[in-house]
């Protein structure tokens, strides 16, 4: 239901991951980590509660195998989302903060289990995540330490940049 059927996300829900064409083994890997405590969310808590490991897999299967809906930058954002397309492509060096294209791929297609697929995701969904790593509420050793250097600004053109991108891994 959060996700929608096919994986786009469902209308007026867009701190709510968007999960079709997502790189596979990543969501098996998240899920895993809800399951376990890694990552906390207290819906998903409930939601994997249940799920058995081939449940897993076969949720992993069925929506990285789902066809992405775009979404696209609104006219009035175009230009936060410049400056996120600068950092996303050559990042800033003057703080020490790497270009997210070096680990995400030039069309945020990301690289299986690793790094997921940012290419169309909601951009609030993506603003809330590097809040998270950027306060810490979210652990992960690469994202924590490169979103603590973002200033919001930064965070909000990013978000905006990424929910332009379009993905063609198959």
């Amino acid at each position: 239901a959060c996700h929608g059927a096919d994986g786009n996300g469902v209308e007026g829900q867009p701190t709510y991951p968007k999960l079709a064409h997502q790189v596979p083994g990543y969501i098996t890997a998240q899920l895993k980590a809800f399951k376990s405590g890694a990552r906390q969310d207290p819906i998903m808590l409930g939601m994997v509660a249940a799920l058995s490991e081939e449940d897993m897999y076969d949720l992993d299967a069925y929506f990285s195998s789902q066809k992405p809906a775009g979404i696209g930058i609104k006219p009035e954002d175009e230009e936060l989302a410049r400056l996120g397309e600068k950092l996303y492509r050559g990042g800033d060096t003057r703080y020490g903060i790497s270009a997210c294209m070096s680990c995400h791929g030039p069309t945020g297609e990301g690289v299986p289990i690793q790094f997921p697929n940012l290419s169309g995701q909601h951009s609030a969904y993506i603003e809330k995540q590097l809040r998270a790593f950027k306060d810490g509420t979210r652990n992960n050793e690469i994202m924590n330490p490169i979103a603590f250097l973002l200033s919001q600004e930064q965070i909000k053109g990013l978000s905006l940049y990424v929910q332009g991108l379009r993905s063609d891994h198959p």
